[in-house]
């Protein structure tokens, strides 16, 4: 199947490992350009140059004001256009109530709601008929995730967010997804697992909990979505997509 992605151009943050640095592995692998984001110069310029020709890195923070405008502007000078963004950040710090800061939780704000909003905002005057605003966001926008509390204050008020912006903006032509992962076999979710003192143990009562009984791999979640992202999906907007194996049982 063409996804239509040959040419054109996105930028994909939090890119450096983990989901972001899936997507634009499947993005680029298919003809897409890809501008990637990441906090560490080295971390993420390494990053690019393993994705490949076509793929440019960027040192910047999702929490910056100015990182939006930035990445825009990086791929407008690069490429010439820009036809999306997959919004991705890495995960705030987990914790119970007791556990976390008010500088913790104004950091994960910065980062994980306000970074987001901007990134959308800047993208949403540079896209056009055609363009798509897609967010990285997780299965505790339908239900809590035990230990995660900042992750489970922030992350359905961003999916609230990224349905307002699907109304708004598809009138002009701009479709808004969310890609909403639970149990992926990357960096952070071992970490999650290794809280328990038994990471081992924990992840096989995870997987036990999921129809497919197995943890998904990240090129799978970048598969998924790099095709909410493609011309593909030209009619899907407003949509959060579980990739989860099956682990939420609701509608």
């Amino acid at each position: 199947m063409d996804l239509g992605l040959k040419d054109r151009v996105y930028i994909v943050t939090g890119a450096s490992r983990g989901l972001g640095n899936a997507t634009a592995a499947a993005l680029a692998a298919d003809g897409a350009k890809v501008v990637v984001s990441g906090r560490d110069e080295e971390g993420v310029t390494a990053a690019a140059a393993e994705l490949g020709e076509g793929v440019v890195g960027v040192a910047a923070d999702n929490a910056d004001p100015s990182a939006a405008q930035r990445l825009v502007d990086t791929a407008k000078e690069r490429f010439g256009r820009l036809d999306g963004i997959l919004v991705s950040v890495g995960g705030p710090p987990p914790g119970l109530l007791a556990d976390n800061t008010d500088d913790q939780w104004q950091s994960a704000f910065e980062s994980v709601f306000l970074g987001a909003v901007r990134l959308a905002r800047t993208a949403a005057a540079a896209l056009g008929e055609g363009g798509v605003i897609g967010f990285v966001l997780s299965g505790s926008v339908h239900e809590p995730i035990a230990g995660l509390t900042i992750s489970n204050g922030l992350r359905p008020g961003l999916a609230g967010f990224a349905k307002s912006l699907a109304d708004e903006l598809g009138p002009v032509g701009i479709r808004v997804v969310g890609v909403l992962p639970a149990r992926i076999d990357t960096d952070r979710v071992r970490e999650l697992d290794a809280l328990s003192g038994d990471a081992e143990a924990t992840r096989a009562a995870n997987e036990a909990l999921i129809p497919l009984r197995r943890y998904g791999t990240a090129e799978e979640f970048g598969k998924t979505a790099a095709f909410l992202l493609s011309p593909a999906a030209s009619y899907l907007t407003g949509v959060m997509v579980p990739v989860d194996g099956g682990y939420r049982h609701g509608f």
